[in-house]
């Protein structure tokens, strides 16, 4: 055992920036939960303040805003599950397709771009083509003979205005892992797929799928645990009075109860509640992935 350890110990040391982020980020602010179940005063800090038990759960399931919330998040998340977890896989395979190297290899950069743009200029950019008064796509439809749509304010758009911007933010970035998972499939199965006269078409769909099959189901258990994570920044940016009925949700009423209001046990409550959902979920979603024998993450 320790003859291996010192054998591979510059692997190991490899993992110590991993295992130390992991401790400091996640795991000791966990402490912090307590918070929770008590009356928190900042100046006599968690040892000091009154024990309350589940008085700010109580009052958060009872407050009339709690559907609504759950609603909006709910529904904002399986935009995201529906709509954007797809996209990764289907671009992935895409690209995969693509004979030409070098022009692969452009479109992957193009793509994998909007990734490391912030949230703030995204959703600048969008009011930038979206606003009502002067925006680009409001004044083409007006060009077209067509009635302007107020994009950003209209309650009915906010959905699709926010799982658009993930999907175009997003979706470059997410197809790595799975061209990862392609780049490991065994040439000599898409040789025997061709000699048996199968096309690109289904060799993709025969070979090239089910070897991602264990990737996705993965991912997906792993999304699911962020499941009720809508994305605080993104969601406070595109809010405003007219939209914030179906805009409202989890995160931004955490930041509203914490940060504006100070009511910092009741925040800690309902961020929470958030976790034990996605917790729940993500054992939910292994279960049944290792009941229908697939690979599941424990």
């Amino acid at each position: 055992m320790i003859s291996t350890l010192m054998r591979n110990r510059w692997l190991y040391a490899m993992l110590v920036p991993g295992i130390v982020y992991f401790l400091v980020f996640k795991y000791l602010p966990m402490w912090g939960l307590v918070v929770a179940f008590q009356n928190y005063q900042p100046f006599l800090g968690i040892t000091g303040s009154e024990w309350v038990g589940f008085r700010h759960f109580d009052r958060f399931f009872n407050d009339p805003e709690f559907f609504k919330l759950f609603r909006n998040t709910a529904l904002l998340a399986l935009y995201n599950i529906v709509f954007f977890f797809p996209l990764p896989i289907i671009l992935a395979l895409m690209l995969n397709e693509l004979r030409l190297e070098v022009y692969k290899k452009v479109v992957q950069t193009i793509v994998y771009i909007p990734h490391f743009i912030s949230w703030v200029v995204v959703v600048g950019m969008f009011y930038t083509f979206f606003t009502i008064q002067d925006g680009v796509v409001p004044n083409l439809m007006t060009a077209a003979g067509m009635e302007k749509v107020d994009f950003l304010q209209s309650p009915e758009w906010f959905r699709t205005m926010i799982t658009s911007q993930v999907i175009w933010k997003e979706a470059g970035w997410g197809t790595i892992i799975f061209l990862a998972a392609i780049s490991g499939v065994d040439p000599q199965q898409y040789e025997a797929a061709t000699i048996d006269g199968a096309g690109r078409f289904r060799r993709m769909w025969h070979v090239t799928l089910p070897a991602l099959r264990s990737t996705v189901i993965i991912l997906l258990i792993l999304r699911l645990g962020s499941f009720m994570d809508t994305g605080f920044e993104q969601i406070f940016l595109m809010l405003n009075a007219l939209n914030r009925e179906v805009g409202e949700v989890f995160d931004t009423y955490v930041y509203t109860a914490a940060i504006q209001q100070g009511d910092y046990s009741y925040s800690t409550a309902v961020g929470l509640f958030k976790s034990v959902i996605g917790a729940i979920l993500v054992f939910l979603a292994n279960y049944l992935a290792k009941k229908n024998e697939e690979d599941g993450i424990f």
